[in-house]
């Protein structure tokens, strides 16, 4: 019955998602102030748009941003296979990938929280055979949910174990692609210390290592959403692997944060402290 329902919401015009998600997205930055702290602070500490007018207009598109960003889930794992595809509207970049799978040495696709990252899986994993890291939702009835829709043109999913990592380096072995959430906040020994935004945020070791066991291409990927319900725009890019280590990771994606900052998930607790993990070092003042 379930799954009934959420593919009927499925089917609805993403514009009508976009506008019940827009509205949702305040309530739950009303209904929650500890997730509406930290989004204000993530996002006005973050420095894009220093002037008081317009941060104040930042955050109002956050807000509603964030809420779209829920409700099109909806549409990209239950909707309809032609109207997946009929979603993004323009690509730029590509030739990125037809590039990189003419090397044969794996793509890692990075698709940071800014856009309609759940999109991202779904069109690349049509079009290249792809393995998809994860990490199991808190809320754990959605699970079986999310992993059919990231799952339905085929891709594998990855669980965030040494399993799934182990299924990363295999398929970058078979020369295909994986996907991973450069910014997830890794648990205790798997990141180190990099500034994101100039605050230091535990980030990701794994993405070197695997890029550097395989020779694979880096591929920055993104889907932009764009007004009114009209789509997205996907753009792909390659990034250098000289001199590639967690800060310069954590600039690519500061990159992309700011051609559309209000797209990007401010509300996600990027700088915590993994459970067991050493809290960043002091920096001198002055």
């Amino acid at each position: 019955m379930v799954i009934r329902i959420l593919r009927l919401l499925g089917r609805l015009p993403l514009a009508w998602l976009h506008r019940l998600g827009a509205a949702l997205g305040w309530v739950a930055y009303w209904a929650s102030p500890i997730y509406a702290r930290r989004l204000r602070e993530n996002l006005f500490a973050s420095g894009i748009g220093s002037e008081e007018a317009r941060r104040t207009t930042m955050l109002k598109d956050a807000i509603a941003e964030t809420g779209k960003g829920a409700t099109e889930i909806l549409a990209v794992w239950f909707g309809p296979d032609d109207a997946i595809a009929r979603m993004v509207v323009d690509v730029q970049g590509w030739e990125a990938v037809d590039a990189a799978r003419a090397r044969g040495k794996g793509i890692i696709i990075l698709t940071p929280h800014l856009g309609c990252f759940e999109i991202v899986g779904v069109y690349v994993g049509a079009r290249v055979p792809m393995t998809v890291l994860y990490r199991p939702p808190r809320t754990r009835w959605i699970e079986p949910y999310m992993n059919a829709g990231r799952s339905r043109v085929g891709s594998q999913l990855a669980p965030a174990t040494l399993r799934g990592v182990r299924m990363l380096y295999r398929a970058l072995s078979r020369g295909e692609a994986v996907g991973v959430l450069p910014d997830q906040a890794p648990g205790e020994g798997e990141g180190v210390w990099a500034d994101f935004f100039g605050r230091p945020a535990y980030t990701m070791t794994l993405l070197r290592r695997l890029q550097q066991a395989s020779g694979a291409t880096m591929i920055m990927t993104i889907a932009e959403r764009l007004p009114h319900g009209r789509g997205y725009r996907l753009r792909a890019r390659a990034l250098p692997p000289e001199g590639f280590d967690e800060a310069a990771l954590n600039r690519a994606v500061e990159e992309e944060v700011r051609r559309c900052p209000a797209q990007y998930l401010w509300g996600y607790n990027r700088y915590k402290v993994p459970a067991g993990a050493e809290p960043p070092p002091a920096r001198a003042k002055g």
